[in-house]
């Protein structure tokens, strides 16, 4: 009898972590949901999924946000690109006149004079002396065309940008997602491992009492819990570890959250996985044992890639490059700088008299200028042009051979992860439960020790864990090929 009921008790209490059960007489086998259960959360914490994570990472996440504005500063680019060369305009005046005299000695010969007396010194005013000018530059060879062709490539550029920006996050918010899912997991495992254990330890304790056992299986019992405790502080820092990641990708501040931690109560986790968790802005939620099927081939996903965004962004630079040799091609055309002015000045009414009063001069001027001597300066930022016209060529094609090489390391990821999340969820994880059965069925018999079902319960701990690493691993390399290849749906949603 002290047998059966240890037996009963360890069954009743050990068995709480399994994510799959096995089924008593007359039930059915239920679905496990790892990820789902309760936690020792503050009080008001959001619970978050998968789809509520990606809507706010479009919205707010930063990297996203800094690739739009480069949308938007390439689309004001364009309008200045577009525009004609402003012309300027000058106006002055000339605000002083100082008249000179001269004069030549009497009875010498004929020569230049002499300097005499300054006369009719005065200021003018605006009104009496006023100078207007207009410059103008007249582009040739298309000049101005070309500009806005090249705003325009490096808009295409800019928007190719935005989507590869967003295809990045999203992988990596992904990323942090299953991780956390997968430390959740871990978590309950060994919140429920735990509270099995304290169950077991009050039932040895009574046996001990009522001298039904000797010391030294509690004992034994005590020195073999130190690994399952150890795996409740390490799945929860590991759990707040990836929702602080999940903080960054979504632009909130993880160490500004300040929740006051929940009460403890029976059979709680202990006041350090309590501090830690209460520390977390949301729980993260979703169907973390959900493997769907891709429903696409291999070979639709390859040819996929040569759409993904960054491959399409380089393609778009290297047009943006050829259509900058054009422009500096053009200025061979050299352009014509036209000048014209009009002046007008009131004269000195101290001039020699004439047949007709003068009373103001007025002028009108028109000049070219062309530069010269440009040939050496042309050729030399058309060469520019040219050779980073082929290393954008060349970054287009890297990008692409790159992409393609993310694929196939992508495909064999799913394939591999696929491969080890059956052999878990399906035959090893089966012969673990079947051997602590076994176990707990020869201990009950009296063929074996309690140790032995500790050691069993260890080895079903790790089966399970490895179980959850491998559902991980596999969401995780889903999200990858959707990075790899830029076909979205590919990721699970975890609904």
């Amino acid at each position: 009898m002290k047998a059966f009921w240890l037996a009963a008790t360890l069954l009743a209490a050990l068995p709480a972590a399994a994510q799959n059960p096995p089924p008593g007489r007359g039930e059915t086998r239920r679905q496990a949901t790892p990820a789902q259960a309760a936690m020792p959360l503050a009080p008001g914490t959001q619970v978050m999924t998968l789809d509520e994570a990606e809507r706010l990472l479009v919205d707010r996440n930063l990297s996203v946000i800094a690739a739009r504005r480069g949308v938007d500063a390439a689309r004001a680019q364009r309008l200045v690109s577009s525009s004609i060369p402003p012309p300027s305009v000058s106006v002055g005046n000339t605000f002083a006149q100082f008249n000179e005299t001269g004069s030549r000695p009497p009875g010498g010969p004929p020569g230049p004079t002499r300097s005499g007396p300054i006369t009719g010194a005065r200021f003018l005013s605006p009104s009496n002396n006023i100078n207007v000018g207009l410059q103008v530059l007249v582009e040739l060879g298309g000049k101005r065309e070309l500009r806005t062709r090249l705003a325009e490539e490096n808009i295409g550029a800019a928007e190719a940008l935005v989507l590869d920006a967003l295809r990045g996050q999203l992988y990596t918010l992904r990323q942090s997602f299953f991780a956390a899912l997968g430390a959740r997991a871990n978590l309950e495992v060994a919140l429920a491992n735990r509270a099995g254990l304290d169950r077991t330890e009050a039932l040895l304790r009574r046996q001990l009492r009522d001298g039904a056992i000797p010391e030294g299986d509690l004992l034994r019992f005590q020195a073999s819990r130190v690994a399952f405790e150890n795996d409740v502080t390490t799945n929860a820092q590991a759990y707040a570890a990836a929702i602080a990641q999940i903080a960054v990708t979504l632009a909130a501040d993880a160490a500004d959250f300040r929740a006051p931690a929940p009460p403890p109560a029976r059979g709680a986790a202990p006041d350090a996985v309590r501090a830690t968790l209460s520390s977390l802005a949301f729980d993260v939620r979703g169907r973390f044992d959900a493997t769907p099927d891709l429903g696409i081939s291999r070979e639709e996903l390859g040819a996929a890639v040569q759409n993904r965004p960054d491959v399409v962004a380089a393609l778009r630079q290297a047009s943006a490059a050829g259509a900058n040799v054009a422009l500096a091609e053009a200025a061979r055309w050299r352009d014509v700088t036209v000048n014209a002015g009009a002046s007008r000045s009131r004269l000195n009414q101290d001039l020699p008299n004439a047949v007709v009063p003068l009373d103001a001069n007025t002028q009108f001027s028109v000049q070219l200028s062309v530069p010269i001597f440009t040939r050496r300066i042309v050729e030399g930022n058309v060469g520019v042009a040219s050779g980073q016209a082929g290393q954008a060529d060349a970054q287009a094609r890297a990008a692409l051979l790159q992409a393609r090489a993310d694929f196939a390391t992508a495909w064999s990821a799913v394939e591999q992860s696929r491969a080890l999340l059956r052999l878990y969820t399906g035959g090893a994880l089966a012969r673990a439960e079947a051997a602590y059965r076994s176990a707990e069925q020869a201990y009950l018999a009296g063929g074996s020790s309690l140790i032995e079902v500790l050691d069993a319960l260890r080895t079903l701990n790790t089966t399970r864990l490895a179980a959850n690493a491998a559902r991980t691993n596999h969401l995780t390399a889903l999200a990858q090929l959707e990075l790899a290849t830029g076909v979205s749906g590919i990721s699970p949603r975890l609904r």
